[in-house]
């Protein structure tokens, strides 16, 4: 059996599990959604969505983890074999999640080279389309994004060489040098950001409550929707890094310093992104409506034609927000990638490098389909269908699992044990009754967007993707464990 991994420090852990928590989302999909969904309004709905989803069900995550002290799929083949099946599911799913989100990271590396003198030069728009991320056209499919090629193979050796190693010594020691360095580089921009001509305009834009919001579900959905991805629910990783803590840990008030960081982080953020937009609207004359967007359209469209006019200063933002970006890439992909790794190496005995260097090389390879010139429209499919329909599911059953299944009320004694803030039943009927019914709107609601929007080609990805996750998954659930 592969020996389970343990933190050194809690400080090792609590940035790693940061890390986990703030990713891409934050910054480039939190300022879009709090703008579209009523503006400081949504500031309502979004602390509700915290206090009876978001942190009950993280602090699951974090008891059952530290309790078993092992691999997901184990800890559910615990509760009955036949879970085993889901659980790979579940992990395959994240891994999935891994292969399409570091192409992303791939092209924030393509830009940062770019953004040292300006390479996208005046239309930022076409040079994503031609060098980077391509387009919808799939009559232009056949043709390969050289730069992108080489930056996921870039990005997914720096993503082997850091988790290859021993827990402290890569995840544990990077996490340390990536968290602070990306809350210092964001503070800079964002500080600067808000002391830039016409930043009132952008904040203005943002927070302007629209109170009859509060009476539209689309805004509860979107912020459920916002926690669920920007908190990583349900995609076991919380689970996994918990399961990592020595005897000893405090694990509630550990949830609620990660969730403070991450909301906080997001707010943080989106505050100097609409300074920045509000600056570009001042300058040009450009009305804010059409400034607004969010992923790569804000990060890889918008953001570089507001630095093109900011002169000298635009040479100094750009390159420190296309870092500020890898690092929260990296380190959330490395806390997605973990929970394949931990499940596989309890599956299979392998060593810990042994593992990550096979999941690597097989994650880069499947990357490496996305460098096509229709990267970005097959990521978009792969999102969607992965984020709004498979792990909104997986949440949903975790929590009839753990609730219904299994004996959540005797991980009340551990999580109280060294805790200074104390669960008990109201936690457990949260999970059991409240979370699930919220959920299971949000995840219809996707399922029909998916249902109403999707063409053909679109359609057969998906059956692609499940077809691949379920023969994956019945692979893994009958393996059996070969000694090295």
């Amino acid at each position: 059996m592969a020996n389970q991994s343990q933190w050194n420090s809690r400080t090792a852990f609590l940035l790693s599990m940061i890390g986990a928590a703030v990713g891409l989302g934050n910054i480039w999909r939190y300022s879009y959604v709090v703008y579209s969904n009523g503006g400081g309004t949504f500031l309502i709905p979004y602390l509700i969505a915290i206090l009876i989803m978001g942190i009950p069900f993280l602090i699951m995550e974090y008891g059952v983890g530290f309790r078993h002290k092992d691999s997901y799929t184990n800890i559910l083949k615990g509760i009955n074999p036949k879970l085993e099946y889901l659980s790979w599911i579940t992990v395959i799913i994240v891994y999935f999640v891994v292969i399409y989100y570091l192409v992303i990271v791939a092209w924030d590396l393509v830009y940062l080279g770019s953004s040292l003198n300006f390479n996208w030069g005046s239309d930022a728009a076409l040079y994503f389309v031609k060098t980077v991320g391509g387009s919808s056209n799939l009559s232009n499919m056949g043709q390969i994004l050289l730069p992108t090629g080489i930056s996921i193979v870039i990005i997914w050796f720096l993503v082997w060489f850091i988790t290859h190693k021993d827990l402290n010594e890569g995840i544990g020691k990077a996490s340390k040098i990536l968290i602070p360095s990306l809350f210092v580089i964001m503070a800079f921009i964002v500080i600067y950001a808000l002391t830039l001509p016409g930043a009132i305009i952008g904040l203005q834009t943002l927070l302007t409550p629209d109170w009859n919001m509060l009476l539209n579900v689309n805004i509860w959905l979107a912020a459920f929707s916002q926690i669920v991805f920007s908190l990583s629910m349900g995609e076991s990783l919380s689970l996994t890094y918990a399961s990592y803590l020595p005897e000893g840990s405090k694990l509630t008030d550990n949830v609620l310093l990660v969730v403070f960081a991450n909301c906080t982080f997001e707010l943080f953020t989106a505050l100097g992104i609409f300074s920045i937009l509000g600056y570009m609207s001042y300058t040009s004359g450009t009305p804010m409506i059409q400034l607004v967007s969010e992923g790569t359209g804000l990060v890889f469209i918008v953001l570089p034609r507001i630095f093109n006019i900011m002169g000298p200063i635009g040479h100094i933002l750009a390159p420190l927000l296309f870092i500020a970006i890898m690092f929260a890439g990296i380190t959330s992909s490395m806390a997605e990638l973990e929970p394949m790794i931990n499940s596989l190496r309890h599956k299979v005995d392998w060593s810990r490098r042994k593992t990550v260097s096979v999941l690597s090389i097989c994650g880069c390879m499947a990357s490496l389909l996305f460098t096509t010139a229709i990267s970005s429209y097959l990521i978009k499919i792969v999102d969607g269908f992965l984020t709004e329909f498979c792990i909104i599911l997986l949440i949903i059953l975790q929590s009839v699992i753990f609730t219904w299944l299994y004996d959540l009320e005797s991980v009340i004694p551990i999580l109280n044990k060294n805790d200074r803030v104390k669960v008990g039943k109201p936690w457990v009927f949260i999970l059991k009754y409240i979370l699930p019914i919220f959920l299971s709107f949000l995840w219809l609601s996707g399922v029909y967007g998916i249902v109403v929007n999707s063409n053909s080609f679109e359609i057969s990805i998906y059956i692609i993707i499940t077809a691949l996750i379920l023969t994956l998954s019945y692979i893994f659930t009958n393996l059996k464990p070969k000694t090295e």
